[in-house]
């Protein structure tokens, strides 16, 4: 354990699988109390009695992004029982994949209302909390490097993680003279069970193989970086920033 980020309060959403499920690992392995959520509450329960276990402690919050009045009941629970939000991280996200002239609008709404919507309201009522308790707040949107780039068949999650880079930068500004820090980490590829067994295909393979090294990235590449930007001395003058974790595959 290092840092400041000991006895902070941390909200992971998407914390039931992959990069959120690390996240949350990785901040109560600061010393931080960690309020999980995502919609699969068994996994969450999973995660808590893991983090219990290793001597931290958790509150497991089932929840739909989708659901507004949820996300705002969520945010109050944790003020309640664990104190008021220091760090967000902004990780819940979905994606669906169709052809452009194919895409249904049940899918284009799903994706959009988890990972823009959703995110925007989560930060809202992080926000709120940090203004009215005078928090020096981390809030660490995950984004991706399809905020930058064209993913095939896969247009509502590219222009979703757009989106969030420009909802960071909008936070930046406006919350930043109360000492609230909005980030961006956008990764490049890496293997989470989202991804399915695509990355074992000959597609797959045939993507990996046009990375500089030969290589998926891994969740916990991404530690140092979350832990920098959940800082409040390390990250102090960080605002506003969309940080790519790529391992140069956009290079």
């Amino acid at each position: 354990m290092s840092g400041d980020i000991a006895g902070k309060v941390a909200w992971v959403t998407g914390a039931s699988s992959g990069l959120g499920h690390r996240f949350a690992q990785v901040l109560a392995g600061e010393g931080a109390v960690v309020a999980l959520s995502a919609r699969r509450g068994g996994r969450l329960e999973l995660l808590g009695a893991e983090i219990a276990a290793a001597g931290g402690r958790a509150l497991v919050l089932p929840l739909d992004m989708q659901d507004v009045a949820a996300i705002r009941a969520a945010a109050a629970r944790i003020a309640d029982e664990l104190g008021p939000i220091d760090i967000l991280v902004n990780n819940a996200g979905i994606s669906r994949q169709a052809r452009l002239e194919a895409f249904a609008e049940a899918d284009y709404d799903v994706v959009m209302n988890v990972d823009v919507k959703g995110a925007f309201f989560a930060a809202q009522e992080a926000a709120r909390q940090m203004i009215a308790h005078q928090r020096q707040g981390r809030i660490v949107n995950i984004a991706s490097i399809a905020a930058f780039r064209a993913l095939g068949q896969q247009a509502p999650y590219s222009m979703a993680k757009a989106a969030l880079v420009a909802m960071t930068k909008c936070q930046a500004k406006e919350w930043g003279r109360h000492g609230i820090n909005s980030n961006a980490i956008c990764p490049g590829y890496i293997r989470t069970e989202i991804g399915g067994d695509f990355w074992d295909t000959e597609g797959g393979a045939k993507l990996i193989a046009g990375l500089p090294r030969r290589r998926m990235g891994e969740a916990r590449d991404l530690d140092g970086l979350l832990k920098l930007l959940c800082s409040g001395e390390a990250s102090r003058f960080i605002n506003g920033a969309a940080m790519v974790a790529d391992d140069g595959a956009m290079a």
